[in-house]
């Protein structure tokens, strides 16, 4: 890795992916100010994938891959769309940290996939990595929050966001199967991919929320407006492509062990911009948890040719 500095790209790569999304709860709750939770997942999708598609046509990595893939991206997509939706509603109902937090579960469940599904039981080193890591989330949530812009439905919010991370987890798993597994044919650029998936999770929202009866925020809402922008640009354009990315090179237990990254990224803004609390519970619970980030990404990164 000395003699090699390229080595090293995947790992800023990913640690800029999650500085982008650790901002996105702070986003969302300004864009909460003018629209509904469908509503502003639609509009967040929408943009993004108007820039997926942009850089594609830009980079002419054009592709053309057989049914069964689209379909396995195209259900990948709607799971993206269920980890916004979920997500985002929960910020109606519980903190920033806490919904950031359970949210970021989602390497619990990609390893109950690996040992469950796939048979591959991780090393002892990463159940010691999710181990801290359980110890550092609980340390967080166990905390008293301050209140959410709707009062006395915290348990709401916390079944929202846990939704929100089950979904993400689902996600990874898909993305990675369909999209770079040599399995399934070749490799597909990043870009092909989350324009794909970016679309149809646009389009299942747009949907959902018309049924729903949830529309855009007033043209003169402009901090609504700012979130929603910022939301696609930031977290998703630069973030959730960059963790899509990262999938090239790292399992997604790792990629989803990245994303504890997000609650101390997210409790920090959170107390600047909103005053929610730091504690010295959540300091300590996020030292935790970037010690876990640490071994599994020593330990766990397998790589991928590139494309």
């Amino acid at each position: 890795m000395r003699g090699n500095p390229a080595i090293l790209v995947p790992y800023f790569r990913l640690l800029g992916a999650q500085l982008a999304i650790g901002a996105a709860a702070i986003f969302a709750r300004y864009a909460l100010l003018g629209a509904g939770p469908l509503a502003v997942s639609a509009l967040r999708l929408s943009i993004a994938t108007i820039v997926a598609a942009l850089v594609l046509v830009l980079a002419r990595r054009y592709a053309k891959i057989g049914t069964r893939r689209e379909v396995a991206l195209a259900f990948a997509g709607i799971l993206l769309a269920m980890h916004f939706a979920t997500w985002i509603a929960s910020l109606l109902y519980t903190s920033v940290a806490i919904s950031t937090l359970l949210v970021c579960t989602s390497p619990l469940w990609t390893t109950a996939y690996d040992v469950f599904v796939t048979r591959r039981l991780p090393s002892r080193s990463y159940f010691g990595a999710l181990l801290l890591a359980v110890v550092g989330l609980a340390t967080i949530a166990l905390q008293t929050a301050p209140p959410a812009p709707i009062a006395g439905h915290a348990a709401l919010g916390d079944l929202l966001a846990l939704a929100g991370a089950l979904a993400l987890a689902a996600y990874f798993v898909v993305v990675r199967a369909a999209g770079f597994a040599p399995a399934g044919g070749a490799s597909l650029s990043t870009p092909a991919i989350v324009t794909r998936t970016y679309a149809w999770a646009a389009i299942t929202l747009i949907v959902v929320a018309a049924v729903a009866h949830q529309t855009p925020p007033s043209f003169n809402n402009l901090p609504a407006w700012g979130g929603i922008v910022a939301m696609a640009l930031v977290s998703q354009s630069l973030g959730h492509t960059g963790m899509n990315a990262a999938l090239r090179y790292f399992a997604p237990s790792v990629v989803a062990m990245s994303t504890l990254l997000e609650p101390p990224i997210a409790a920090v803004l959170a107390a600047i911009i909103f005053s929610e609390p730091l504690s010295f519970q959540t300091i300590a619970g996020g030292l935790a948890l970037l010690v876990a980030i640490g071994i599994s990404l020593r330990i766990t990164p397998q790589a991928l040719p590139a494309t």
